[in-house]
């Protein structure tokens, strides 16, 4: 049994100081592939289930505007439908903790005026839809908001029959 040095060469290394110095190699080159140093990158976080909703809503009001733009008399009938979009799209802003992007609606080509209105009435149900899935999943303190979006499509989409 030996309990002192053993002197492995005239370098004055010991097996001790070898084997020691061989493990703390493994051992770092053991953690440095587990990501311990932080050379993975962070996953980029999951986009929030109301990103969608949002999404139409921004949608839904640049396409009311685009209409009131091009054809004014339906100015009236219109622009509180844009207005709420608008309203709903800064109250899930501020849940998502998001900002709203700026800018304006570009003007499109102008339809008749029963063709612009059913297809509003369209995009209203779709986003209706979207709506009424997001509020069935989304946990209690959202699913108010959603609810209250859900049901405020749907009253869009009557309000253009």
């Amino acid at each position: 049994m030996l309990t002192g040095a053993v002197r492995m060469s005239d370098s004055g290394h010991t097996r001790r100081r070898a084997l020691g110095a061989g493990g703390v190699l493994v051992g770092l080159v053991t953690l440095g592939g587990c990501g311990l140093f932080g050379d993975d990158p962070e996953p980029a976080p999951a986009p929030d289930p109301l990103q969608p909703v949002l999404d139409e809503a921004l949608a839904l009001a640049s396409a009311y505007d685009r209409v009131i733009l091009t054809q004014q008399t339906l100015s009236a009938r219109l622009t509180p439908l844009a207005q709420a979009h608008r309203a709903h799209a800064t109250e899930l802003a501020k849940v998502i903790g998001t900002t709203l992007p700026s800018g304006s609606a570009a003007p499109s080509a102008p339809g008749t005026a029963d063709d612009t209105v059913a297809g509003l009435r369209k995009a209203e149900l779709a986003a209706q839809k979207t709506a009424v899935a997001a509020c069935k999943t989304a946990a209690a303190g959202r699913a108010a908001l959603v609810g209250s979006i859900a049901a405020a499509r749907a009253t869009h989409a009557e309000a253009l029959r």
